[in-house]
């Protein structure tokens, strides 16, 4: 059974995975004439697959992704672009940026988000919100790589299992999207999804919101 309820908004907030080219300040569903209001990543495909199977629900569904957030700057806007838009479910999706610039920025030590660090934002976000919505569910960072000794896939593994770990703790729910995207690279490299083995493209898009939509408990046939 599917855990929205009818009438309900559904925020999804973090970087240019979540952005993918939302309308600014905030990419809402359902703006007449703005198509792609809420971009053209998993956000869009999750609000056509609950409009298209669910439309009794008349769900509301907004964007707040900004392309290149850590979770350090995510955290600097939350009242603004989560708290004063009072959703009934928030999805967060945040950490890659935090380790990735210290890969291809090493020398601009002042944008890394260091483990600690990023545990500790996750607290925040979660003591600040999870008792203003229904439920808060948390989607793992993720690098599109199957190799777990390569060194960016290793300190992703790292963030990830502080975003399982910060969870389990609060009781929040969290998706792990790299088994997703595992499972996947059993078929397929890497590159034909994206070159940076980050941004998802059109299928790791939908990667990402098949997976959200199971835990979600879609349950409509699909043709």
């Amino acid at each position: 059974m599917l855990l929205f309820e009818k009438d309900t908004s559904i925020l999804f907030t973090g970087d240019s995975v979540t952005d993918a080219g939302r309308a600014h300040p905030v990419g809402e569903n359902g703006i007449p004439g703005m198509a792609n209001s809420l971009g053209d990543g998993y956000v869009n495909l999750i609000d056509t697959f609950l409009n298209v199977y669910y439309p009794e629900l008349a769900l509301q569904v907004r964007n707040t992704g900004i392309s290149g957030n850590s979770s350090r700057d995510l955290i600097a806007r939350w009242q603004q672009d989560v708290i004063d838009l009072a959703p009934d479910y928030l999805v967060v999706m945040i950490g890659i940026n935090d380790l990735w610039r210290r890969f291809d920025s090493p020398g601009v030590r002042n944008w890394h988000v260091l483990e600690e660090e990023y545990a500790q934002n996750l607290r925040k976000m979660i003591a600040v919100s999870r008792d203003n919505v229904k439920e808060m569910i948390f989607l793992t960072p993720y690098f599109i790589e199957p190799n777990t000794v390569d060194a960016m896939r290793a300190m992703t593994d790292n963030y990830r299992a502080i975003c399982k770990k910060v969870c389990a703790e609060a009781g929040v729910r969290c998706i792990d999207l790299q088994q997703a995207f595992d499972d996947y690279l059993q078929y397929r490299h890497p590159c034909y999804i994206m070159w940076d083995r980050v941004h998802p493209g059109r299928i790791g898009s939908m990667i990402i919101a098949r997976t959200f939509l199971k835990e979600m408990g879609f349950d409509r046939p699909v043709i």
